[in-house]
């Protein structure tokens, strides 16, 4: 078995197919998220990330399938410890002080421990596709979400253009049009 079916092996075990999200179950909503990194280019570790991305929950998601305490381990042991980072930072970030303004600051809080990390131009990129990445699959899949999300992307994502890939921004600006 791939990496790739190792993990979705591992989140059924963990029942994301039994937890709702947008358009469906959590793990149907991962694996959209993985599709479309992949569609746009992103590395393996960050295909694997986005397959992964809500393993701790998230400030949007609060249900998680891993303890970010205590099982850490589990998931780096198989997706390696670059792929459980960016699915760490994702999950721990406090959207509230960390999105609006990350494109100056490089910062992203940890909601968890209160403390602060400032990215590497990389990081900052695999940060910022995965983010938006998952924002536009929730736009396309939660109907509901669409008149308060839409305008909020419209408005976050030209933020982000210095940090995002040309790849994503392009999809940002076909499905989002200003």
């Amino acid at each position: 078995m791939s990496t790739f079916e190792d993990l979705g092996s591992l989140l059924m075990v963990r029942g994301a197919d039994e937890l709702d999200h947008a358009g469906g179950s959590l793990y149907v909503h991962l694996h959209r998220v993985a599709k479309r990194l992949t569609t746009l280019g992103a590395s393996d570790t960050l295909v694997l990330a986005g397959l992964a991305h809500a393993a701790y929950g998230t400030d949007g998601f609060p249900t998680h399938l891993f303890d970010w305490q205590t099982e850490r381990p589990v998931l780096e042991s198989v997706i390696g410890p670059e792929a459980e980072l960016i699915v760490y930072r994702y999950g721990s970030c406090e959207r509230e002080t960390t999105w609006r303004d990350l494109a100056e600051h490089h910062t992203v809080t940890d909601r968890f421990t209160g403390t602060s990390e400032e990215l590497s131009t990389p990081d900052l990129r695999d940060f910022v596709d995965l983010t938006i990445v998952n924002e536009l699959d929730v736009l396309d899949h939660a109907p509901a979400l669409a008149p308060k999300l839409r305008p909020f992307l419209q408005e976050q994502i030209p933020r982000w253009q210095s940090l995002a890939s040309p790849a994503v921004l392009a999809e940002s600006q076909r499905l989002l049009p200003l």
